[in-house]
């Protein structure tokens, strides 16, 4: 494996271009600097909101002009920082988009707190005068309904003058992780030193070599030891931000809070988290055993979890061959949809290098009115090609949203943020089993579609099952220490695995590795957008065309709806838990048919 080299030291071609949202820096600095005259735009509509609808419709289409603005700004800093965040420069543009954002966040929380005092009937009223508000009605609505969990206009605008403070554990986080956070190299038991990265871990997770896995696992979670009561009190203090906060604003608990900003219920919520645990479990048990079996190994160990099953029937793929492969997959979508994913391969919306102070993971950040940037880290492998797809189904989804909805109506709720993302991955395994007549190549998709799944409903719902118990814990105020994250995520995981798997003290440090804990409650959307897209898929293959169409408005609808209205308008009812456990005997099927293929 190479060692991981400097951003400097990377091709262009492999970069994204940032020149699409600001030349340079300079001009990034100069834009940073007229924000404060657009928000002064804003803030001449202060007191005068309730005066008529034309005040009402201004300062929410001047509002939107600053959104728009300042996205671009705060992205062009994430998108620095994420792809180096070990140069200073893009640590202190970072920190200066973070300042700038407590400003403009402050400065324009009077435009909620006027529109609570105005009633249901007035913005009626409103909409008749200036039909042009009607484009605004779900964000009214949704801030009308959030009326009894408001506080004061002076507390509002305490609260947001302190956003650069309250962002803090997570910057801490992932400064840490991108500049202090180091690992030794191992050697095997042959002799062969291998270098180890935050990034570089994930591709020893799937080494066929158990030697290679085991030793890997064992210094990775070794160094990341060393900081975890750094990093558990960073987590307590986002954790106890927001149980404050629920507590001022009067909600019954901190989950009660978070699901509110998502537009989910209680009952949802449960229902996705409980469901999926209690009827995947089986499922992954049996596919955990059959791991073992194949492998020859005396013991299941959680670090054995990713380790190849076929690991000769392991498809290289450059990203070249990957873009080519995803975009004949994603043919089905349309010419309107496809002209977004040919820009987003072709165009440099994707920085695939493997850097240091390179972010981990992967992401898509979508700036209106400019276009969607991708963050991957690319291993040569075809597995690579699906975390493209996904990525590319989010670029998708907020292009057409972007192209057809105001920037304040283009997000929809979590809930239904990584439906568009997984309909990709679907598709795009569809298509290779469509295209290679070859048992091998079947295996190699089955098995890489349980590994979409096991990502969605195992990795992330049980660090949604993590956040349900230390929320619980929170709400009852009971310290959140190092050794109830790490004592809860083992239970948890010995919970999920039963005998099938070996849990040792290390497996609970792997709340250590996942951002998505300072995101609210994020994790656990993944296998509601999954569950969506996979009842979706299959309405592509009986009913055609027709359930394509329905998909697209659905993306084009942005955030017009509400999560459960999304769903349904795309043809999948989630207002029961059938369609989870037919996507969970789904994966079970899968399960049976690699069963019977070895």
């Amino acid at each position: 494996m190479q060692e991981t080299v400097t951003r400097s030291e990377i091709p262009t071609e492999q970069t994204w271009d940032l020149r699409d949202l600001f030349a340079d820096q300079q001009a990034w600095e100069t834009e940073v600097e007229a924000i404060p005259a657009v928000l002064e735009q804003v803030k001449a509509y202060k007191g005068k909101i309730a005066e008529s609808a034309e005040m009402l419709l201004g300062v929410l289409k001047e509002s939107d002009k600053l959104q728009e603005r300042f996205t671009k700004v705060l992205t062009y800093a994430h998108l620095s920082e994420s792809a180096d965040g070990s140069d200073p420069l893009n640590q202190a543009n970072a920190a200066r988009a973070a300042s700038l954002q407590a400003k403009v966040s402050a400065e324009t929380s009077f435009i909620k707190s006027e529109i609570l005092q105005l009633s249901d009937q007035h913005i009626a009223e409103c909409i008749v005068v200036e039909p042009e508000l009607a484009e605004f009605q779900k964000q009214l609505d949704d801030l009308l309904e959030t009326q009894p969990y408001r506080l004061s206009p002076e507390a509002e605008n305490v609260l947001a003058a302190f956003t650069e403070v309250h962002q803090a554990p997570f910057m801490i986080y992932e400064r840490s992780k991108s500049s202090d956070l180091h690992f030794p190299s191992f050697t095997t038991s042959a002799g062969t030193e291998y270098p180890l990265t935050f990034n570089t871990f994930a591709n020893y997770e799937t080494s066929a070599d158990t030697e290679v896995r085991r030793k890997a696992y064992k210094t990775f979670y070794e160094a990341l030891a060393n900081y975890q009561n750094t990093y558990a009190a960073a987590l307590a203090t986002e954790i106890k931000k927001e149980v404050v906060e629920s507590r001022l604003r009067g909600y019954d608990s901190v989950t009660d809070m978070l699901l509110h900003k998502q537009d989910v219920t209680q009952d949802m919520y449960h229902r996705q988290l409980d469901t999926i645990q209690e009827e995947l479990a089986p499922h992954m048990r049996r596919f955990a055993k059959l791991k073992q079996r194949v492998l020859g190994l005396e013991e299941m160990t959680y670090a054995d979890l990713k380790a190849p099953i076929d690991p000769d029937n392991s498809p290289a793929m450059t990203y070249d061959e990957a873009g080519e492969l995803v975009l004949e997959a994603l043919k089905p979508m349309g010419d309107e949809y496809m002209d977004f994913m040919k820009q987003g391969v072709h165009n440099r919306w994707v920085d695939y290098a493997n850097n240091h102070g390179k972010r981990s993971g992967a992401f898509c950040s979508s700036p209106y009115g400019v276009h969607p940037y991708i963050l991957v880290t690319w291993n040569n492998s075809m597995q690579d090609a699906f975390t493209l797809a996904h990525e590319l189904g989010h670029a998708g989804h907020f292009s057409l949203a972007g192209r057809y909805q105001r920037i304040s109506n283009t997000r929809p709720s979590m809930y239904f943020i990584e439906a568009p993302s997984t309909m990709n991955e679907m598709l795009l395994s569809q298509h290779i089993l469509s295209k290679y007549d070859d048992p091998a190549m079947r295996r190699w998709v089955i098995l890489q579609s349980l590994g979409t799944y096991y990502h969605n409903f195992v990795t992330h719902i049980l660090e949604g099952e993590l956040q349900r118990r230390i929320y619980k814990k929170a709400d009852e105020d009971v310290p959140i220490t190092t050794d109830i994250l790490n004592g809860e995520k083992k239970a948890l995981l010995e919970d999920f695995w039963g005998d099938a798997v070996t849990i040792d003290d290390d497996a609970g440090l792997t709340w250590m590795r996942q951002p998505h804990y300072y995101m609210g409650l994020y994790p656990y959307t993944y296998s509601a957008g999954l569950t969506a897209s996979t009842a979706a898929a299959q309405k592509f293959k009986t009913e055609g065309q027709p359930a394509i169409d329905r998909w697209l408005e659905t993306l084009k609808a942005g955030g017009t709806l509400k999560p459960q209205e999304l769903m349904q308008k795309a043809g999948v009812d989630m207002t029961t838990k059938e369609p989870i456990q037919e996507a969970v005997a789904y994966v079970g099927s899968l399960v049976d048919e690699l069963e019977r293929s070895f």
